[in-house]
């Protein structure tokens, strides 16, 4: 069994319930455990601008997938949810982002782990902070020093 971190997201229909449904997903994958879920946040839009806000978290997982299996799964609840690949960083029913994988590191033409642009993403580092603000992300940093680098405008934990 491997610690793998997953964000989510979304900003198209009940996007609160698509999260949270996506949790429960997850939590069903086999050999697979739901360790940890941070809270949801409430973010402001990333690339195309003109769209609504996300809802975004993060969850911790053990498991014994491998990395391109954990991935192949996460596609499978995405479609599932309705999730349709129009446009790059534009709206989405769900978004589900293998971030890292304990003793990981891998660059093939389907996954890059640590997620490369991670360091960039407030609403990444946020709720990863939630559940692992000591992880060290191997030629990043670590959640927390990360996150105090980034501007926070516009993001808000949700109730």
């Amino acid at each position: 069994m491997t610690l793998a971190y997953i964000a989510l997201g979304s900003n198209l229909g009940d996007s609160q319930w698509q999260v949270i449904d996506a949790m429960r997903a997850l939590a069903r994958l086999p050999d697979t455990r739901l360790l940890k879920r941070s809270s949801l946040y409430r973010t402001p839009p990333w690339g195309i601008l003109e769209q609504p806000p996300f809802v975004n978290a993060a969850v911790q997982m053990d498991t014994a997938l491998s990395p391109h299996g954990l991935l192949d799964a996460l596609l499978d609840i995405e479609q599932r949810a309705g999730r349709v690949r129009a446009e790059r960083n534009g709206p989405r029913m769900l978004d589900l982002d293998l971030l890292h994988v304990d003793g990981v590191q891998l660059d093939d033409a389907r996954l890059t782990l640590p997620h490369p642009r991670m360091a960039e993403r407030a609403f990444v580092l946020l709720p990863l902070h939630d559940i692992a603000p000591a992880l060290h992300l191997p030629g990043q940093g670590v959640v927390a020093e990360l996150l105090a680098r980034l501007d926070l405008a516009g993001c808000e934990k949700l109730p």
